[in-house]
């Protein structure tokens, strides 16, 4: 076993540092390192495609797949379009109050639906409002899967490590626990992050007059290409979007409802099945796939499972103490692997230290330091969260590709700002 995770550490850091090196393409390279995990028997075939602790996150997967042909759709009817140029002229071509209309309305929308889904909406529209105003788009894109990554800190549904955490297994804990509990510092971390906007992208701020009185001469209305397709498409996303909220009544998990709303969608309009998989992001898909395989031989070593040990074992009953040691773990963990599997291997290790803490009631500032830790730390690297990943993939296609230091240097500060603010708040509501 020793052997086993010796070689698993290896591969994955090995992988890790090629990805960040951007020599080689992150999915080349995510594959590479899934192959190897497997060929030196670090996992198998059952653990990789099948075990719900160490496999690939299926429901990640097809949740991504889903919206990604719902977005497909959605683009054919030019209600992209018609967003961007709103958004421009409410933003009167200013490019800082522009930013903090698209951050502020990205982190809305996460809280609702989920930070995937959420990027997957808004970058269309940053590109084409970017493109009218003369704008550098990566500061835009960056900053709003950072805010995604921020509001969906708020709900169950808004970002995939809470839906993890709230299982019944797990913290059990319902959407109105995430509202009443985090909501109130999402708020004042938001208000934090368009101020600090303000400073990290002052660069790209550049206001062209000529441009701004352009876009208020435009109509927004003649973006819309076919009123009925957009009709259809708006409908199933309000079903989605609702499947979503009521999960912990309905019991469909996203993935579910987002393979039946691109089903729906396919089925009921004239859109080909061609036309509604142009769009969807196969290498970023082919990436998660690989990066779960890889940290899934951690798991199997038992490598991220002693790591967490460690720290439980650190804190030797200490409320206080575990609360700020896994909120800073969580966040520099999370910016390391993928937070989404890092809190399903936390999960079960939190479960016993907040039995070890005298039980749910008095110590569930750990699921919030777990949650806090994993959602804001996914914001610190470019494959820190799903989020991350879908939007430097959508970047790339579309010819403005983000580097991983390019984000990460953002990102750093950012994470270290906002979990900063996330301390005392943990300390001095519950400790």
């Amino acid at each position: 076993m020793f052997l086993a995770a010796t070689l698993a550490i290896a591969i994955f850091v090995t992988a890790y540092a090629l990805i960040a090196s951007e020599k080689i393409h992150r999915t080349k390279v995510a594959l590479g390192g899934a192959a190897l995990m497997l060929l030196f028997h670090i996992t198998d075939a059952h653990s990789a495609f099948f075990s719900e602790e160490s496999g690939i996150e299926w429901n990640v997967i097809f949740l991504l797949l889903g919206m990604m042909v719902i977005v497909s759709v959605l683009r054919q009817t030019g209600v992209f379009e018609y967003l961007a140029i709103w958004a421009a002229k409410r933003a009167r071509g200013k490019p800082y109050r522009l930013m903090v209309m698209l951050v502020v309305i990205t982190a809305v929308a996460s809280a609702l639906l989920d930070n995937v889904t959420t990027v997957l909406l808004i970058a269309p529209v940053t590109f084409l409002v970017c493109e009218r105003l003369n704008l550098k788009v990566a500061p835009y894109l960056i900053a709003e899967v950072m805010a995604s990554n921020i509001g969906g800190t708020a709900t169950l549904v808004g970002d995939p490590p809470n839906i993890i955490i709230a299982a019944p297994s797990r913290a059990d804990l319902s959407f109105n626990d995430f509202l009443i509990h985090l909501a109130p510092l999402v708020v004042v971390l938001m208000v934090v992050f368009c101020l600090l906007c303000r400073w990290l992208f002052r660069s790209a701020f550049t206001y062209d007059p000529a441009l701004a009185e352009e876009i208020m001469t435009l109509e927004e209305r003649e973006a819309i290409t076919d009123r009925r397709l957009l009709i259809q498409c708006l409908a199933v996303l309000a079903l989605v979007v609702a499947a979503f909220v009521l999960h912990p009544v309905l019991h469909y998990d996203p993935s579910v409802v987002a393979l039946l709303g691109a089903g729906l969608l396919v089925a009921a309009t004239k859109v080909t099945t061609e036309q509604a998989l142009e769009e969807v992001e196969w290498p970023t898909l082919v990436f998660f796939a690989g990066l779960f395989v890889m940290v899934g031989g951690l798991v199997e070593t038992g490598v991220i499972g002693d790591i967490s040990q460690a720290a439980a074992d650190a804190t030797e009953g200490r409320l206080g103490f575990a609360t700020m040691l896994l909120l800073w773990a969580s966040a520099g963990l999370s910016a390391i692997v993928d937070n989404i599997p890092y809190v399903a291997t936390m999960s079960p290790i939190v479960g016993d230290l907040v039995q070890q803490n005298g039980g749910k009631d008095q110590a569930q500032v750990l699921w919030w330091a777990l949650a806090l830790g994993a959602d804001l730390g996914g914001n610190a690297t470019a494959v820190g969260a799903s989020a991350n990943v879908v939007v430097l993939g959508i970047a790339a296609r579309n010819g403005a590709p983000i580097s991983f230091w390019h984000f990460t240097k953002y990102g750093l500060v950012v994470t270290v700002v906002t979990v900063g603010l996330a301390t005392p708040y943990l300390w001095l509501r519950y400790l």
